[in-house]
Order: C-alpha cells, then structure tokens, then sequence
C-alpha cells in the first residue's frame, strides 16, 4: 500500500511550498489508495514557535487535507512526534557505531571553525581516525559533549532514481558526513526523517528539490540498516520571480496571510495544485476531490513555478461568483467590520451590489471606500464627454432632484427618467449627475437608484444638498 507523509516543522505558519507538498502528499496517497500520514518534526528546539503545532492541525483540516495517521488522531506507528521518539533514535545511531556506519565526534566549534577557516568545505573525519570507540565511550561518561556523525566512504559513488528527475548520481567525496545526534541528545532532520520514515512504512517520500543531492546520504543510511529505500519526488520551489523564492521576507508567502486577504481556502488550495502539476485536460478550476481523481506525476514539473497573485485573484473570483448571496454576506461580515463608514448601512443589500464585483474579499474595502471619501470628492467628476455633462448643468439640475428626492423617493427611478423627459434631459444626464452627487465617485458597485437604495432617503438628501453647496 502507498505510504505518504507531511513532516513539517512548527517554526510558524504554514508555507505555501510547504501546504503544496501535503497536497501532492496527500493526492499521491489518494490516487493510489493508500495512506496519507501527517508527523511533526519538531527536533530543532530553538525554532519552534509556540502555538505552531495546533496551527499545523488547524490547517490541514480547513483545507481538506484530512490525514489518516497523526499526532491528533493516533495510529498503530506512533508516537508521531519527533521529541516524543529521542531514545528510538539513539538505539539506531548507536547501531550504525557499531557496524561503524557512524562515529562519536567530539570537536569544538573552535575546531570546526578553524578548519573551515582553513579552506576545509566539509568536516575532515578527524574523530574517526583519531579517537577509538573505547576512548569515546569514556570521554562520554566522563560527561563531555559529543555528537553522533555519519560515516560516509570517501570513494565510489551513490545513486538512486527520482520519480520525477530520473536518475540521480553523486560522488562520495562530495558528500559530508552529517551530524546524525546533536549535543542535546536530539535527531537531525538528516537521521530522524530516514528512522520515522521507515518505522511507519513511508513508501513514498515527497518533497522540496533542495533534498535532490541529499538523498543519496539518507540512502547509505537506508543500506547501512538493512532497510528498503523508499520513493522519492522531489518538487521545484515556488517563485516570487525568475531571481527569488517566494518568502515571508517578500510578501505574503502563508496560507494564514491569503486568509485574512479574503481568498477562500478551496481557491487557495486549488491554486497551489497548479504550482508544479497540471492536469492532462489542462483544466484549472478543481475541487480537491476531482484533483484526487486527476493527479498523476506525468503532470507534476521540472521546472520551478511562479507564484502569480493575479491568476490566484482570477481563480479566487470563480468561487467567490460560486457562493449563495447567504454564503457571501456571513464571510464578508468581518471584512465590513473593519470598515466604521459602513454602520448603520443594511449590508446584507450591499453584499448583493459588491457579490459580482468581489475577487478576494479584502476588495471590499476598496470597493466602498467611496462611502467614507464623499466629502471630499472633486467637483470635475460631474463632467462626462458621453452624457455632455458637467458643473455647471449639475448646479442647474440638483435643486429639482433634491425636491424629487424629497417627495418620490419610493419611485425613485421612474421618477428620475420621468424628470428627464420632462426637462428635456437625457436619461443617462440625470442618473449620472444624480450619482456623482450622492457617491461622489465615478465608480461604485451600483447604478444611481441603488446607491440611493443603500444610503436611504435622509442620507440621500444630505448629499444632495452637500454637493450642491460644493458647485
């Protein structure tokens, strides 16, 4: 059975490139049948951030990318925690002692300073030719710190076939030999992920390109074990641009940030299924269930992807037109919310006016902003070449529709066009200086009769009247 598994570290939010790698994780395993496995590596005590680990949970749900095993929900592999299986790591390294696969390392940092300073660009095995097992052993209970490192050969080569790459061959003498046990007693990312991989049966093992060259060093752990080496798809990064990977440091780069900038979570995974996989029919709107159904690595590419926000907002949009007008008044409450202007205004009409208009919903403060900016509009948008209009015909006409206001505010719109034919207007004439001067904006998400709709009679004829003071 296909075995796969996202391992993230709880360092913070959640990365696009790494939500992409659960997804593809997580469709891998569905498309095959198979099980999709979440494990939390959270050896790397210094960077883990309080709070990061219910995130992670949270997350994965709110998407849809439920898992079958996990810290939260259990399984026969556990514990799926890296700091809750410290002495399952130890009880491996001190096997790879023993076959001499690794060895007890003792330098300072001051040494391994000193040594790169010298022009060394990877650790010189100065332990494994200098101090025996059994000098080590006593050094340790003796109480001076260690670390446990792996013993790579320094000749011949190691390779292995990527699903996606092909094959992958590296020299020996390229390679370093990692540090397996840190000082605290600990797992690297480089021990730990080989020892959990093969204890819970991961059969496929996915994620980021800068692993590529690597692997081949988890591999002679593989062997040095007597353990079967598992798949592996490797996946190009995601692109801010041609030069730079999309990052925190650059913009929004979390699932957390697009959020609170109003994308939905299916348009956001959705999204990110593109980034690196396209299906045969080249579609691009998907829910998660037609993405388990299509996705294969025939799909998946080589090259890296560019984060494009404004495919992301176009594709946001689809499921925004999607929602009921229910679906979108109750998820653009908190968005309204933030906006003080809109008090008092009935915004469940408004979210009929701003629904068809709406890519992501942070748009909706841009969207209204005119509400808030009406007494300080310019005069000179009364002035339309199409309608032949401008101050001096709004300064004519104002007086009678705040009179028409006034008296036929429940027929408004027949009232308007019955005023223009009547004064020997243009319909367009009326409605346009009509709605400049009750929104003081070219642009507003409705005609004439529905803004006034939305400010009601009262503020209605205060801007009127406001505007006509201004001309």
């Amino acid at each position: 059975m296909v075995r796969t598994r996202f391992a993230p570290s709880p360092t913070g939010f959640l990365h696009v490139g790494g939500l992409r790698t659960a997804l593809y994780a997580y469709l891998y395993a569905k498309k095959a049948g198979g099980k999709f496995i979440l494990r939390i590596e959270d050896t790397d005590l210094e960077r883990t951030v309080p709070g990061a680990v219910e995130l992670i949970y949270r997350t994965m749900h709110e998407t849809g990318l439920v898992y079958d095993e996990g810290p939260d929900v259990g399984g026969e592999f556990g514990p799926y925690v890296q700091t809750e299986r410290k002495e399952i790591y130890l009880e491996y390294a001190r096997k790879l002692i023993e076959s001499g696969d690794a060895y007890y390392c003792f330098c300072t940092r001051e040494r391994l300073s000193d040594i790169h300073d010298k022009g060394a660009t990877k650790y010189d095995k100065h332990c494994l030719h200098t101090v025996s097992r059994e000098e080590a052993e006593k050094r340790i209970a003796a109480g001076e710190k260690y670390v446990i490192r792996q013993n790579i050969p320094e000749k011949g080569t190691t390779s292995y076939v990527d699903l996606v790459f092909g094959e992958i061959k590296v020299d020996c003498a390229d390679l370093e030999d990692n540090i397996l046990i840190k000082s605290d007693g600990y797992p690297t990312y480089n021990f730990a992920n080989v020892v959990d991989d093969h204890l819970m049966g991961i059969t496929h093992v996915i994620r980021g390109v800068e692993y590529l060259s690597s692997t081949p060093k988890y591999n002679l752990l593989y062997d040095a074990l007597g353990w079967e080496r598992p798949q592996y798809i490797h996946l190009q990064p995601i692109m801010r641009d041609a030069h730079q990977k999309l990052s925190k440091r650059h913009g929004d780069a979390n699932y957390e940030d697009f959020i609170a900038k109003g994308f939905l979570k299916d348009a956001i995974v959705n999204y990110i299924a593109l980034l690196g996989w396209s299906p045969k029919d080249n579609r691009e709107k998907m829910t998660l269930a037609e993405m388990e159904e299509l996705f294969s690595l025939d799909g998946v590419s080589k090259s890296a992807s560019i984060f494009d926000e404004t495919k992301m907002r176009w594709l946001n949009s689809l499921y925004v037109k999607e929602m009921s007008e229910e679906q979108f008044y109750n998820y653009a409450l908190p968005f309204y919310a933030q906006y003080k202007y809109l008090e008092g205004m009935d915004l469940k009409y408004l979210s009929t006016l701003l629904h068809s208009r709406t890519e992501v919903f942070s748009d909706l403060g841009k969207l209204t902003e005119f509400i808030a900016d009406f007494d300080n509009f310019d005069v000179s948008l009364f002035q339309n070449q199409k309608w032949k209009t401008d101050s001096a015909l709004a300064a004519k006409m104002l007086p009678e529709l705040i009179k028409l206001t006034e008296t036929n505010f429940e027929n408004l719109h027949d009232s308007l066009v019955s005023y223009a034919e009547g004064a020997g207007y243009k319909k367009g004439q009326v409605l346009w200086i009509f709605r400049i001067a009750i929104t003081g904006s070219a642009s507003t998400p409705g005609g004439a009769t529905e803004m006034a709709t939305l400010f009601g009679k009262e503020e209605c004829l205060r801007r009127l009247e406001r505007s006509l003071k201004k001309l």
